[in-house]
């Protein structure tokens, strides 16, 4: 039980960092639809930590903390969004590559099961990188032929006192 505890610990601190660089990510992403997809990304990794989160405590674990470490930024405009967009997908693979040995090798099916199904949506996360990292703008959907396309850009923080 302590194995799986400590495994679950982990992932969850290796998830939330994604989360926090993501976070990160879309304040430097002003393009409405690419920046809508990054606030999709932080709001379904929020929704994976909380199922991570109570398995943890179903196993009596703390659940971990980490302070948001911020993120460097190459570049300005789309030079920077498009570097954002290629590091997080080469993120989203790394941490693919680094998790699925393990959850490979757990013998508590519902813990590696939860798992799989994180690591499909970072994978899901690595497409919307990749295809806004080569321009594309639907990837969450086609806009509406008659709204026309998107005029301006995104405000840096999500609330605004």
């Amino acid at each position: 039980m302590t194995d799986l505890l400590t495994t679950l610990q982990d992932f969850y601190r290796d998830k939330l960092g994604s989360l926090l660089r993501h976070a990160s990510g879309a304040r430097h992403v002003g393009q409405y639809d690419c920046n809508n997809a990054y606030q999709y990304i932080v709001n379904r990794e929020e929704v994976q930590l909380s199922w991570l989160g109570k398995a943890i405590q179903e196993l009596g674990g703390a659940i971990p903390t980490m302070a948001d470490p911020g993120r460097a930024v190459q570049g300005t405009g789309d030079a920077a969004a498009r570097a954002i967009f290629d590091e997080d997908a080469h993120d989203a693979q790394a941490f693919v590559d680094r998790w699925r040995p393990r959850i490979d090798a757990m013998t508590n099916a519902r813990h590696a099961k939860m798992l799989r199904i994180i690591l499909g949506e970072t994978l899901e996360q690595k497409r919307s990188f990749e295809q806004a990292r080569n321009g594309r703008t639907d990837l969450l959907g086609r806009r509406a032929t008659q709204l026309g396309p998107p005029v301006g850009e995104v405000l840096p923080t999500r609330w605004i006192e």
